[in-house]
């Protein structure tokens, strides 16, 4: 555990240690409890890959990341989050798919990990294996999180989790779309809370699809 936070504390990245341990200890329960891989929306550097990636190693299973590489609406020029050091010269754009491979080979998980480079719903609807943990942490728009949620909460496992993450019920704290699909994973009656660290919030599925979604 002692290399995997240190690479993740070395990592590009925004999620705090405390969230960091939380969503390490779903994804090793998820791994090992499910045999099935652990998916991510939302990859910018790779932060949280490294945790995914070591826990699915663990197991003998692997990690699969999703993200367009361009940046989400508070990453670009002008926002919060912009970091100009990612910006690809050649195209004037945000481009984080370079420093993620730096990251996945500084932590020695190149080979526990598949990268899907592509817009979240596109992808989510050629998936059809099931997956033991799904981690939303894409885009924070009530569009892009709805979007993410609908595309791949129906893929997870009876028995896997659903982390999402930026969950901020004060307003004054944060953007509210995650929130928004936190509540709407609850309500549905599918999903029960595990779990809440910092902005992180640990759901595991009580009941819904088995298996493939058709």
């Amino acid at each position: 555990m002692t290399d995997v936070l240190a690479a993740f504390e070395a990592a590009k990245g925004f999620m705090p240690v405390d969230e960091g341990l939380a969503l390490y200890a779903a994804a090793k329960e998820a791994a090992a409890g499910l045999g099935l891989p652990l998916l991510e929306v939302g990859t910018y550097c790779g932060r949280s890959t490294i945790l995914l990636a070591d826990a699915a190693r663990s197991a003998g299973t692997v990690a699969v990341t999703v993200d367009h590489h361009r940046g989400s609406e508070e990453q670009q020029p002008g926002w919060e989050y912009h970091d100009a050091s990612l910006v690809d010269p050649a195209t004037g754009r945000m481009d984080t798919l370079p420093q993620f491979r730096r990251t996945l080979y500084a932590a020695g998980l190149e080979d526990d990990v598949i990268a899907v480079v592509g817009r979240s719903p596109q992808v989510a609807k050629l998936w059809r294996q099931p997956l033991g943990l799904v981690f939303i942490d894409g885009g924070h728009t009530d569009e892009h999180a709805g979007a993410d949620f609908e595309g791949w909460a129906p893929l997870v496992a009876e028995g896997g989790l659903l982390v999402v993450h930026d969950v901020f019920p004060d307003p004054a704290d944060g953007g509210q779309a995650p929130y928004r699909v936190y509540r709407r994973a609850l309500s549905g009656g599918d999903f029960t809370e595990v779990s809440a660290t910092g902005s992180l919030r640990v759901l595991r599925r009580v009941r819904g699809v088995r298996g493939v979604r058709g």
